[in-house]
């Protein structure tokens, strides 16, 4: 049972509105464009992953950490789902442009070096890579023991359209359209500085399960973010596929960074369970702020046209990429809202 006030990002430390404060001030600083000959930036502010054409080709570059994830494997000394991750973070926001990932390059900042640490994030790693086809193309390992406490894990990750694919932007996404969604396996790697403030608070014992889990709540909440690029590989190509998005920091709201023009109802949304359900409890969180902060059971959406929801589903599931639902459809106006809720965003930031 919680007691005191409700809980947020907020007040555990993460204020999104200084936040956004702060990227608009770092990005007044950075207007400059490179010449021709290093290729043509494709405007696409605040989408998942950048995008440059040189030449005839185009690549997606992307880069994303791992958060304080890792202060809970630190913690329960469990380091291998974490190092899964940082190709999750990574090959996530390619697959929500519609492009196949090629390389990453992986960085491990650390306090001091720790070989049994470094070894359980590499097997994780490995794994990663290999759910997501991508290649590790080196790296950085630095040791900053004035910056950093404990290990802190992120990387950056490229990927290509293949030939006959463009990039899936969300820019063809119109009312009439469906929502569909596929299941996410637990917080992934977003809003654990929260996660982590409520259980300290609580005192909660991380070696035991919650009521009606089988798994200790560490294992559950260490468990690695599933990776969705089989399900963009099944569906980038197809011309009714009209929107991509990665259900990461910011939760629903993440949807309207596909198209601002248009809003996405979603009255479908499955009912939260579990892991989400017992959070939400725990910290008496107001579900305003569940849908802003956390995926809530769903790790990734493809906006389709209305006559290919069949078809869509058909083609995730031969791919092994899940069983999608529908989560509601593009309506006119803008934003984001769950009507059954009483819930409405008006925008990403």
């Amino acid at each position: 049972m919680a007691r005191g006030r409700r809980w947020t990002y907020a007040r555990s430390g993460v204020d999104r509105g200084s936040v956004s404060e702060s990227l608009r001030a770092l990005l007044a600083g950075t207007k400059y464009r490179p010449p021709a000959t290093s290729g043509r930036l494709l405007d696409l502010p605040g989408h998942y992953a950048g995008l440059v054409r040189i030449g005839r080709e185009t690549l997606a570059i992307t880069t994303d950490t791992v958060g304080t994830k890792v202060r809970l494997a630190e913690e329960l000394g469990d380091w291998e789902g974490v190092g899964e991750d940082i190709v999750q973070v990574n090959v996530n926001d390619l697959a929500a442009v519609g492009a196949r990932p090629s390389v990453l390059v992986d960085c491990v900042l650390c306090e001091t070096p720790n070989p049994t640490a470094f070894a359980a994030i590499g097997r994780g790693l490995g794994r990663g890579l290999r759910a997501g086809r991508i290649a590790l193309a080196g790296g950085e390992t630095a040791v900053v023991p004035e910056i950093v406490k404990g290990i802190d894990l992120g990387g950056t990750a490229v990927g290509f359209f293949p030939r006959g694919r463009r990039p899936v932007t969300g820019r063809r996404v119109r009312p009439g359209d469906v929502v569909l969604g596929l299941p996410a396996a637990g917080f992934h790697a977003n809003g654990f500085t929260l996660v982590r403030r409520l259980l300290r608070e609580r005192s909660i014992d991380l070696q035991r399960p919650r009521p009606g889990a089988r798994l200790p709540v560490g294992r559950e909440l260490l468990r690695p973010g599933r990776i969705y690029v089989s399900a963009s590989e099944a569906v980038a190509s197809a011309a009714s596929t009209h929107g991509l998005a990665h259900i990461s920091g910011g939760g629903v709201r993440n949807l309207v960074r596909l198209r601002p023009d248009v809003r996405f109802e979603l009255d479908r949304w499955p009912a939260p369970s579990g892991i989400y359900r017992w959070v939400q409890e725990l910290g008496a969180i107001a579900p305003e702020e569940m849908y802003q902060t956390f995926n809530m059971g769903i790790g990734f959406v493809i906006v389709v046209a209305p006559g290919a929801v069949d078809a869509t589903r058909r083609v995730l599931l031969r791919a092994r990429a899940g069983r999608a639902q529908v989560l509601g459809r593009v309506v006119r106006g803008s934003g984001v809202s769950l009507p059954h809720l009483g819930l409405e965003y008006a925008g990403y930031s």
